[in-house]
Order: structure tokens, then C-alpha cells, then sequence
């Protein structure tokens, strides 16, 4: 089994409290929104505190054309994407030139070169190192990109595989753009990057000092039929519009628990093995949703909550942060863990973790 090694992440500068959003939205939509002040609920509701965003609040009055916002994407992502692998490698005591494929994934820019490509050249990584860049999973990419390591690191159980997820939101917003979703989005999603470093089962074996690392026992991806139109972009003139159904919590709350139950018997495990639990924090009602599905109790949910109050909605990275806050406490030899993101598709991801990666 391949093991995490380690996490690292970074928030752009701009930090913005939520009650400061609420003000800032409320200007910019008073006068368009003939029912604002009960949608302004959201934001107290939200359980979000502090948010983190590469542009200052002033930012979001102005019009901005996609090619601006795309052109700064390019300049924060790779900004912001470097700094989480440095901290990530740091914590190993690895330099860039160890990483031997590097996976990419965001949802909230367009780069070609690939990010991935670009930030090869800023760290001075190595010129064979394999890249696999992914786009369009949405919030569902952090674990989606941690089950596509894992596959790679069996694959190649010699090497060492780097995942970065970064994730732009903020620079998504369409001023323009009145619709119910895009209301939603202001009060949830947020600025920031993750870095996890993957070793497969041999180097992790030669390199004493990783043997106990936390292991990826394994994944199951499911993609649900007839459901496109639940969470995605549309791409328009202005940039990326948001699409946001308010049928989340309750899709999570119907299908969710048969999804995990499902994989955790292709592992041939059940969920009362599991004691950690570590889903992406979409949002508050996502995290409730997911408790009232799996039958949690209240504190298993904490480092989800605690990172949706401190950062809000990365998309990808967000989980990652979970799983960062999770392994900072300490595990008990052979304990399971569950990593949980849903995505467009609609879809999600489960990766089934394990201290210490022998199966018992």
C-alpha cells in the first residue's frame, strides 16, 4: 500500500471575515435581489468565520473579463502551488528533484501549459518527472487526486508521487451574473492550495523513517447517472458561472450511505471499523448531511467544521486540509480512516486510509 508522507498548504494574503463579506455582498446586490435581507441568512448560517482570497475585497465591485481573471489565475495558482509543495517537502526534508510524478488538479482556471508544467520550472524539479494534470472534478478533486496517486504509487511502488490541488474561487465571481447559486457561492467559497507527498509501498520500505506513514488502502469513484446539472460551470463571456443545486445536502443524505457502505465492502470492511471520518466540508448542511447518512456522532465531523470556520470552501484543496488537521493528531496503530469529496457528475470519491497500512 502507498503512505502519506506528508501535507502542506497555503492561503493567498487576503483574509476576509464573514461578516465583512456579508457587508460587501449586500452592496453589490442590494439593489438587485427584491428578497435580500432573508437571503443574507446564509452568510450567519454558514458556520464560516474567516475566508482567504489572492484579489482585496475591492476587487469583487468591478467587472472583470474572463481573460483578467484567467491571467491572474495563472500568476496566483503557480504563486500559491509552489508555496504548499515547498511546506509539503519541507516536512520530509525532500527537495523538488525527489518527486518523481506530479499530479494536478483545480477547476477555477484554464492553463495550457498546464499549472503542473509551470511550477516544474519554478521549483527546478526534474525533466522526466511525470505529470498528470486534472480538470473539471471540482470539489471532488482532492480525493479523486489522492486515489489517482495511490494507483500510480502501486503501479510504480518505487517512487514518490506529489499531489497539488489549487483552487482559485474567488477569482470565478461573476459580478453580473444574479442567479440564486451565484448569491450562494459568495458566502461559501474561498482561496487556497494543498500539497500531499504519496510514497509507493517499496520506497516507503527502504526509507525506515516512513514505514509507519498512514496508508491508502483504497478508492472507489462513483459518478451517478442523470445528474449533470447539480453542481459544474457555465462558461460564458464573463468567466465561470456557477452552477450550485440546493439538492446537495439531500442527495448526500439518499445516496451517501449506501456509496460508502459499497466501497467499504470492496475492502471488506464495514463502517463500524472506521473511526476517523474526514469529508469534505461543502458546507454546513453537507456536513450535517453526512452525519444523519453515515449515523456519526457530532464530534466526528470536527476537523471538517474546523477548517469550513477557519477557511471556508476551497473546492479541491479543502479536504486536503481536513486530512492535514486529521493526521496532526495522532493515530492509533492499524485505525481506520475515511476520506469522503462529492463533485460534478454528479460524483464522488471515498479513499479508505489506515496508521500504520496493515490490514487486521
Amino acid at each position: 500500500m502507498s503512505r502519506i508522507l506528508s501535507v502542506g498548504k497555503a492561503v493567498p494574503p487576503y483574509q476576509l471575515s464573514q461578516e465583512a463579506s456579508q457587508k460587501l455582498v449586500y452592496e453589490l446586490f442590494r439593489d438587485r435581489f427584491p428578497q435580500i435581507d432573508r437571503l443574507m441568512r446564509i452568510f450567519p448560517n454558514s458556520e464560516i468565520r474567516t475566508r482567504h482570497f489572492c484579489v482585496p475585497a475591492e476587487w469583487f465591485l468591478r467587472d472583470h473579463s474572463f481573460a483578467e481573471k484567467n491571467e491572474q489565475y495563472l500568476a496566483e495558482a503557480c504563486r500559491l502551488g509552489a508555496e504548499a509543495i515547498q511546506r509539503c517537502l519541507q516536512k520530509c526534508a525532500l527537495s523538488p528533484e525527489a518527486i518523481d510524478c506530479l499530479i494536478f488538479v483545480s477547476s477555477t482556471g484554464i492553463a495550457t501549459p498546464s499549472i503542473d508544467a509551470r511550477i516544474l520550472n519554478l521549483l527546478g524539479m526534474r525533466e522526466d518527472v511525470t505529470r498528470i494534470p486534472l480538470w473539471g472534478l471540482g470539489c471532488a478533486a482532492g480525493a479523486m487526486g489522492l486515489a489517482r496517486a495511490n494507483d500510480y504509487a502501486k503501479a510504480h511502488p518505487e517512487r514518490l508521487v506529489l499531489l497539488l490541488a489549487v483552487e482559485l474561487c474567488g477569482l470565478t465571481f461573476v459580478k453580473r451574473d444574479i442567479s440564486k447559486s451565484n448569491f450562494v457561492a459568495t458566502s461559501l467559497f474561498a482561496d487556497g492550495a494543498a500539497a500531499v507527498l504519496i510514497a509507493g509501498e517499496r520506497y516507503a520500505r527502504l526509507h525506515p523513517a516512513f514505514a509507519d506513514a498512514p496508508a491508502i488502502v483504497g478508492s472507489v469513484s462513483t459518478t451517478w447517472r442523470d445528474s449533470l446539472d447539480v453542481m459544474g460551470w457555465d462558461v460564458t463571456d464573463d468567466g465561470l458561472r456557477v452552477i450550485f443545486s440546493r439538492d446537495i445536502p439531500a442527495l448526500v443524505k439518499q445516496r451517501m450511505g449506501q456509496t460508502v457502505e459499497q466501497a467499504l465492502a470492496r475492502h471488506q470492511l464495514t463502517l463500524r471499523q472506521i473511526s476517523r471520518f474526514l469529508p469534505h466540508p461543502g458546507g454546513a448542511k453537507v456536513i450535517a448531511a453526512y452525519r444523519e447518512t453515515l449515523g456519526l456522532p457530532a464530534e466526528s465531523t470536527r476537523d471538517a467544521e474546523e477548517v469550513l470556520a477557519e477557511y471556508g470552501n476551497m473546492s479541491s484543496a479543502t479536504v486536503l486540509y481536513v486530512l492535514e488537521r486529521s493526521l496532526a493528531r495522532h493515530w492509533a496503530s492499524g485505525e481506520y480512516g475515511l476520506l469522503t469529496a462529492l463533485g460534478p457528475g454528479f460524483s464522488s470519491e471515498v479513499v479508505i486510509l489506515q496508521a500504520g497500512g496493515e490490514r487486521g
